[in-house]
């Protein structure tokens, strides 16, 4: 059953040194604030694993939280390189990064595999692909019905994961609203998992159709306004679109990009919402 907690104490709590972290959202619901939380913690040796890596894996790695990156496709969207992560694989700064690249369906058939709790995913892919002469997690299998050629790739499990979402109700279910991503397969798949929402609701207001990952699935969820900013939530508030061009000049140099961090993200006034717990008392 889902603990409403602030985020300060759900990430303290759940993410350790060493751990596999797998961070969702899909074009908006992307968990900056959370993001932001483990960097202050100063969480070290993180195996981060996510789709599209785009900012705020960025940021994660440039402040040193990463040892390893699973991921398909990782840029600044629309903008260009993610110049953070590059520093980290090409010059080992602030030091060597593991990567293991993917395909998005690869990637997706991971996710869904963990969910199930699979070891493996099996897909047809790779055809004519080089990736599997650089990535070991990449295998192929011969199909004991057919004969048929196959890819196996390690099934997504990991020991966090942390998802944002616009709604939970008090008995700690959650509604995404929107384009959704992998979150429910994250949520499903982890280990230990943290929801941060904007806002606590009577009523989940579920509609047909609707996408709704049960209190029973979640350990903890904390509640952040903005929580998805500089993505966007939707019905909530826009993708910030300026600080996505203007991210490539802050990352792109070592000492912009530290400046920043210590400006906006470790030495930020940060206020946790308050917590409600399943009764609806504040705490």
């Amino acid at each position: 059953m889902a603990e409403f907690l602030a985020l300060h104490d759900s990430v303290e709590r759940y993410v350790e040194n060493g751990a596999t972290l797998a961070m969702e959202g899909f074009t908006h619901l992307i968990p900056f604030a959370a993001g932001h939380e483990v960097i202050r913690q100063q969480k070290r040796d993180l195996t981060l694993i996510r789709m599209t890596p785009d900012l705020l894996y960025d940021q994660m790695i440039g402040a040193g939280c990463a040892k390893r990156l699973i991921f398909s496709w990782g840029g600044n969207p629309g903008v260009g390189s993610l110049h953070r992560l590059r520093d980290a694989v090409e010059k080992g700064y602030p030091h060597p990064i593991e990567i293991f690249e993917h395909s998005h369906a690869a990637m997706a058939c991971a996710f869904e595999a963990g969910a199930a709790g699979l070891p493996l995913a099996v897909l047809r892919g790779y055809v004519g692909s080089d990736l599997p002469k650089v990535n070991s997690q990449i295998k192929f299998i011969e199909c004991p019905f057919s004969g048929e050629r196959l890819t196996a790739v390690p099934s997504v499990r990991p020991d966090v994961g942390i998802v944002h979402a616009q709604r939970a109700d008090r008995q700690g279910n959650v509604l995404v609203e929107g384009i959704i991503g992998v979150q429910k397969e994250v949520v499903l798949a982890a280990k230990r998992s943290i929801v941060t929402v904007e806002e606590i609701v009577d009523d989940l207001g579920v509609g047909a159709n609707a996408c709704v990952i049960p209190g029973w699935a979640i350990d903890a969820i904390s509640v952040v306004e903005q929580g998805a900013y500089p993505s966007y939530a939707h019905g909530y508030y826009p993708r910030d679109n300026a600080f996505y061009k203007d991210w490539d000049a802050i990352a792109r140099g070592r000492d912009t990009f530290n400046a920043w961090i210590k400006a906006n993200v470790l030495d930020a006034n940060v206020l946790d919402a308050n917590v409600l717990d399943a009764g609806g008392a504040a705490q």
